[in-house]
């Protein structure tokens, strides 16, 4: 016997067959699935446990520095000569660079001192591939479940776990996934916070900085600078490190001369001279970090340099 329904009874079936059809399908989708890590946690350890460079250690890139408040939500949570900056909201934090693979951990106890969880981080971002910059990310990544933020020029070098030209060339470091690429004007935002990208390129291809407005103790507004770098650092510049470097150097001088921001920070820490500023602000100067030339006189120091060498480069090739 075949039963059949007209009218209402048969559109209340339809409804019913449709909800079990979309239960159905609901249930053999696929889960989401997280990316998996491109460094295994065997690679990740044994770079931690690697012996610091005598060149590093001179640097102090591995020597611990307390971490601070440097103003309004922006916290340093680096060493004492490499850069770490944690940028806090309520809905998660961000995080700007890893510095060495044996920095992590004193960057995930930096973090907790200041009163966070790495837990909370949401996003990393990386001014550059090199690997006193990107070196900890992995590691960082691993601990916070973060999106890697970085520019698409520099991906490839940060995903292949080493630079192929430069000083640093051949040094490797834990490899790190690149959830997101960003360009010129991209921004990063979380709980009211927004961080803009600039592409300075020069010191490395996707060279990346950032800058966010940040609000001091008593309501005063303030824009920061997070400056990638514009160093030559010993790279080749005739001939040409990697191609149009020198076109990509004075574009990025060009480009931060069009850039107002009153507070300067940058990724090695006596580029802005944290550890005198840091002890001014110890002994009372509330606003010791901000100075509305600093990032002006900084980049005219950078470009005069960068073409001082360019000059002695092109000089010895003769």
């Amino acid at each position: 016997m075949i039963i059949t329904f007209d009218g209402p009874a048969a559109s209340r079936m339809g409804k019913v067959a449709a909800m079990i059809a979309a239960l159905f399908v609901w249930s053999c989708a696929p889960a989401t699935q997280v990316q998996p890590r491109l460094a295994s946690d065997a690679e990740i350890d044994a770079a931690a446990r690697e012996p610091v460079s005598k060149f590093a250690e001179d640097g102090e890139w591995n020597t611990p520095f307390a971490p601070f408040t440097v103003i309004g939500n922006i916290h340093y949570v680096g060493t004492a000569g490499v850069s770490s900056f944690l940028i806090t909201s309520p809905k998660g934090h961000i995080l700007i660079d890893g510095i060495l693979a044996q920095s992590a951990s004193q960057i995930i106890a930096n973090v907790k001192t200041q009163g966070f969880d790495i837990r909370d981080v949401k996003y990393l971002l990386n001014s550059h591939a090199h690997f006193d910059h990107a070196a900890g990310l992995a590691a960082l990544q691993r601990a916070s479940g973060a999106k890697m933020v970085a520019s698409a020029a520099d991906k490839p070098i940060l995903e292949a776990g080493q630079i192929s030209f430069g000083p640093s060339a051949g040094i490797r470091f834990p490899k790190i996934r690149v959830d997101r690429t960003v360009g010129q004007g991209d921004t990063v935002s979380l709980g009211g916070v927004t961080l803009t990208a600039h592409m300075t390129p020069g010191h490395s291809p996707g060279c990346t900085s950032w800058s966010m407005n940040v609000n001091a103790a008593r309501g005063a507004q303030h824009t920061a600078f997070f400056h990638c770098s514009a160093t030559v650092a010993g790279q080749s510049l005739f001939p040409e490190a990697y191609p149009g470097m020198v076109a990509d150097f004075r574009a990025t001088f060009k480009k931060i001369e069009a850039v107002r921001a009153d507070i300067l920070l940058a990724n090695h820490s006596d580029f802005f001279d944290m550890k005198a500023k840091r002890e001014r602000q110890k002994a009372g100067e509330a606003n010791a970090f901000v100075d509305a030339g600093e990032l002006q006189r900084f980049n005219a120091e950078l470009k005069k340099a960068f073409e001082a060498e360019l000059s002695k480069q092109q000089t010895s090739a003769k």
